[in-house]
């Protein structure tokens, strides 16, 4: 499949799956490519438009906190690396400000192989990566919050032990509550 061909396919797939009785629409604007001490370089840029559905939190989990499951797909401006993901939120704090860590599994349509001139390898390493992050947002009424946000994928050397770069994002994300 083309990475072109992915596109579509993430956005479709964040679009088809939302319930009627979701919580939360997000979207969001991220600086892809982020230079942190959890990624090294991969000769990308740009911004990453996301967009994402919060499902209601899971009671059943009240043993982890009541996670709330979501999806979202993240499309890069310049041609980079695109991505699809699934995981569990978790909001923590009950005033106008709360912080928001999740994790989660991604896939990608990153290349398959990039190799800088100095011989090392900058490509993702698997087509399925982890997808962690967190945020911190504040209440601006009912409906709407803001969240600042860092998100990170890669595949935490599980896949290949001597290559793992990651991509890492930050940025801003508006979340409307349904």
């Amino acid at each position: 499949m083309t990475r072109f061909a992915l596109i579509p396919l993430m956005a479709g797939t964040v679009l088809l799956a939302t319930p009627a009785q979701a919580d939360e629409v997000f979207v969001g604007a991220y600086a892809h490519a982020v230079d942190t001490p959890f990624t090294f370089e991969t000769g990308e840029g740009g911004v990453d438009g996301v967009i994402g559905y919060r499902f209601d939190r899971i009671e059943a989990l009240d043993f982890i906190g009541k996670p709330a499951p979501y999806v979202l797909g993240s499309m890069n401006s310049d041609g980079g690396t695109n991505f699809a993901a699934v995981g569990l939120s978790w909001k923590i704090g009950k005033g106008p400000v709360y912080v928001r860590p999740a994790v989660g599994i991604a896939i990608h349509d990153g290349p398959e192989e990039r190799i800088a001139p100095d011989g090392r390898h900058l490509e993702l390493g698997s087509r399925v990566l982890f997808e962690p992050e967190i945020a911190i947002g504040t209440q601006i009424d009912e409906r709407f919050s803001i969240e600042a946000s860092w998100m990170h994928v890669s595949h935490a050397r599980l896949f290949n032990s001597g290559q793992n770069p990651g991509i890492d994002m930050m940025g801003l994300r508006l979340n409307y509550r349904l």
